[in-house]
């Protein structure tokens, strides 16, 4: 059974200039709720309450949002917002959730390599801090019982247009299910020439305590950063690696327009919002 998870969240979230400059991207909120909350509801969800976030500097409102509050606690419990005031509570008692700093922005698989000495010896699951999933199933219990069948790491990966290949970390491999694949490559932000699919890393991942030895032999790669891409390329000449096709969608809030299009669409499945709100889309489109 899979205990823990380690969730990356260290980047400066530049590309949302200058609404990250005192803010970390990961506290953008979709609606009232910031993105790392669904990162960390979806591990719970998959019955992972031993959390790992991996920080920097400037990110301290990450620790505060899941944190108690007493003073605020005080002030809705005078007046009497007895439905808010356990909402604030819950936050901090989803999950044991602790924090380590990444000292240097050196890349996703750097930022993994200050999950060790927390897992240990045990696989785990890995969650990116700027990513949504909306699925019925969280998809990272989808890997994790992925893992339990085959007992190897495993990558959630999407359809992406071919096109598009070159944005993302790219897989092949042979199909042993609709769903899963057993790996022989994956390829960094590969030229669309070179890709060996379509099928990109969708930013979920439960991988063996193996990833480590190939992080530290894993060079710098595209950016002048550590990429994790690179090292699962090492890991997997030692063990066996699949990719799970994730049923569900995914949002990455690093993207402006993905952020955009996230709000409207969790704001339309949102009770209080919905009709209203598409109401108000109707009318805007015809005005034209």
């Amino acid at each position: 059974m899979i205990r823990k998870a380690v969730i990356p969240a260290a980047g400066l979230g530049t590309r949302f200039l200058p609404a990250t400059k005192a803010q970390p991207k990961e506290m953008l909120p979709i609606i009232d709720r910031p993105t790392i909350q669904y990162v960390v509801q979806e591990a719970v969800d998959s019955g992972i309450e031993d959390i790992l976030i991996i920080t920097g500097k400037g990110k301290r409102a990450i620790e505060d949002h899941f944190d108690r509050n007493f003073e605020l606690e005080g002030r809705l419990e005078e007046k009497e917002d007895a439905l808010l005031l356990n909402e604030m509570r819950r936050l901090s008692d989803m999950a044991n959730i602790h924090y380590v700093r990444q000292r240097e922005l050196n890349g996703l698989g750097d930022a993994i390599r200050y999950a060790r000495h927390h897992v240990g010896n045990e696989p785990f699951a890995v969650l990116l801090g700027d990513t949504i999933m909306d699925s019925v199933i969280p998809v990272t219990q989808q890997l994790l019982d992925t893992y339990e069948q085959f007992g190897g790491s495993v990558i959630a990966v999407e359809e992406v247009p071919h096109e598009k290949v070159n944005r993302y970390g790219i897989v092949g491999g042979k199909p042993i299910s609709d769903r899963i694949l057993a790996l022989d490559q994956l390829v960094e932000k590969p030229a669309v020439k070179d890709a060996p699919s379509n099928l990109a890393i969708a930013g979920r991942y439960v991988l063996t305590p193996g990833i480590f030895a190939a992080l530290d032999q894993t060079e710098m790669g595209k950016n002048g950063e550590i990429q994790l891409t690179d090292a699962l390329q090492l890991l997997l000449r030692r063990e066996s690696l699949y990719a799970h096709r994730i049923e569900g969608k995914r949002h990455d809030i690093g993207n402006k327009l993905d952020f955009l299009k996230t709000t409207v669409e969790f704001a339309l499945k949102r009770p209080e919002f919905a009709e209203p709100f598409r109401k108000y889309l109707q009318e805007l489109l015809a005005r034209g």
